[in-house]
C-alpha cells in the first residue's frame, strides 16, 4: 500500500510539475522564454505580396496574434511577424490553437517577441505517463521497481554523466562509472542482491567494456572523428574553456547504448539459470552451463537484430538519399557518419554476443559453488 502511495504521489508530481518546469525560462542578456499560443493568423502574405524572388531568404510571412500564457507577461498579447523561408526544415508554421514557445526580448525599448518553436513537452510528458502506467498494470511490483531504474538512469546520466564531460572528464573513464553505476543499482533493485542479479551484473558488464575495447581500437584505426552529426559538430562551439574530447564521447555513447541490450540478455540468461537450478538442484555445472548457452542463443538472434533495427530505423532518411542520388557504395561505407553508425551497431552485437557464454559460465559456476557450500 505504501509503494503505491508513493508511486501516485510521483505521478502526481510529474502531472503537476513537469509543465510548470518548462514554464518560463530565463534566457542570457534579456532574452526569456515562455509559453503562448496562437490567437489568429492575421495575414499570410505569399511571395507575390511580398515582391521577393524565388531565391530570396524570406519567402512568406505570417502576421500572428499571441498570447503570453506563463511567465512574467503571463496574459498579454502581442501582434508579431513569423518569417518562412525557402527551407521548409527550418520553418515553424503556425495555426490557430496552436501551442508555440515564445522569445521575449527585453534588450530594447520595445519588447520583442517572435516564436522559437511548437511547445512538444506536454505531448512528452502524456506518452511518458502512458508508458509509465503501462509499467505499473502489467509489472506491478516489477513495475514499480522498473519506474525506479528508470529514474536512476536517467540521473546518472543527466546528473553524473554529461555534467562530467562538460567540465573536462575523461569520456570514456566516466561512463565506464556510470555504467557501472548503473547496471548495479538497476539489478539489484529489480531482483535483489543474489547469485541471479550478481551474475547478470558481472555479465553485463564483461560483455560491454570488451565490446567497448573493441570499439575503441576499431574506431580508432578507422579514424573516426566523432563529427558524425550536426549535434557532434556543435560540441566545437559550446561556451566555456573546456576543449572536448569528442572522439572519447563517441565510444562512451558506444559504450551507454550497448548497456540496455546486454543488460537485457544477461537477466535474462542468469534468471533462467536461477529457475532451472531451483527445479533441478543436482544438475551439473556442464549441464547448467549448456541450458544457459541454448537459452542465450534464442535470445541472441532477436536482440541483435532489435539493436541493428534500431540503428538503421534512426537512418532510413539518409539510406534513402543514398539511394536516391545513387552514390556508390564504396563511398558510403567509408563516410565518416556510416563508419560510425555501422561500427556503433555491430559493437552492440558483439556486446550481446559475448555476454551469453559470459553470464552463462558466470551463473553456472555460483550456482554450482553455493550448492557445494550447502552441501559442505
Amino acid at each position: 500500500m505504501m509503494a503505491r502511495r508513493i508511486v501516485c504521489l510521483i505521478l502526481i508530481l510529474i502531472i503537476v510539475g513537469a509543465p510548470q518546469a518548462y514554464a518560463n525560462t530565463a534566457g542570457v542578456d534579456g532574452l526569456t522564454t515562455v509559453r503562448g499560443e496562437v490567437l489568429e493568423i492575421v495575414s499570410h502574405l505569399k511571395p507575390s505580396d511580398l515582391g521577393v524572388s524565388e531565391g530570396a531568404l524570406i519567402q512568406e510571412r505570417q502576421i500572428v496574434k499571441v498570447k503570453v500564457t506563463s511567465g512574467n507577461y503571463d496574459g498579454r498579447e502581442f501582434l508579431i511577424e513569423n518569417n518562412l523561408g525557402n527551407n521548409e526544415y527550418y520553418n515553424i508554421r503556425v495555426k490557430e490553437g496552436d501551442k508555440v514557445l515564445l522569445v521575449v526580448d527585453t534588450t530594447t525599448e520595445d519588447i520583442q517577441v517572435y516564436i522559437s518553436n511548437f511547445a512538444r513537452d506536454r505531448y512528452e510528458i502524456m506518452i511518458l505517463l502512458v508508458f509509465i502506467a503501462l509499467l505499473l498494470l502489467v509489472g506491478r511490483k516489477k513495475g514499480i521497481k522498473a519506474v525506479v531504474t528508470l529514474g536512476i538512469t536517467i540521473f546518472t546520466i543527466l546528473k553524473i554523466l554529461v555534467p562530467a564531460i562538460i567540465k573536462g572528464i575523461d569520456p570514456i573513464g566516466i561512463s565506464i562509472v556510470g555504467s557501472i553505476i548503473i547496471t548495479v543499482l538497476t539489478l539489484t533493485i529489480v531482483s535483489g542482491f543474489n547469485r541471479k542479479s550478481l551474475s547478470a551484473i558481472l555479465g553485463t558488464l564483461s560483455g560491454v567494456f570488451i565490446a567497448a575495447m573493441i570499439a575503441y581500437v576499431i574506431g580508432t584505426g578507422a579514424r573516426l572523428t566523432g563529427l558524425h552529426s550536426e549535434e557532434a559538430i556543435m560540441l566545437m562551439y559550446i561556451p566555456g574553456e573546456v576543449t572536448l574530447n569528442l572522439q572519447g564521447i563517441l565510444f562512451a555513447g558506444i559504450l551507454i547504448g550497448t548497456l540496455g541490450a546486454v543488460m537485457d540478455v544477461s537477466m535474462s540468461i542468469a534468471s533462467s539459470m536461477g529457475e532451472i537450478r531451483c527445479i533441478k538442484k543436482d544438475i551439473t555445472r556442464r549441464e547448467l552451463f549448456k541450458s544457459g548457452m541454448n537459452v542465450g542463443q534464442d535470445v541472441m538472434g532477436t536482440m541483435t537484430n532489435t539493436l541493428i533495427l534500431a540503428y538503421t530505423g534512426a537512418s532510413i532518411p539518409m539510406l534513402i538519399v543514398f539511394s536516391a542520388y545513387q552514390v556508390p557504395f564504396i563511398e558510403i561505407v567509408n563516410l565518416d557518419i556510416i563508419a560510425t553508425e555501422i561500427i556503433r551497431a555491430v559493437a552492440g552485437s558483439i556486446g550481446i554476443v559475448l555476454s551469453i557464454p559470459l553470464t552463462a559460465a558466470i551463473s553456472s559456476w555460483m550456482e554450482c559453488w553455493n550448492r557445494r557450500n550447502e552441501n559442505g
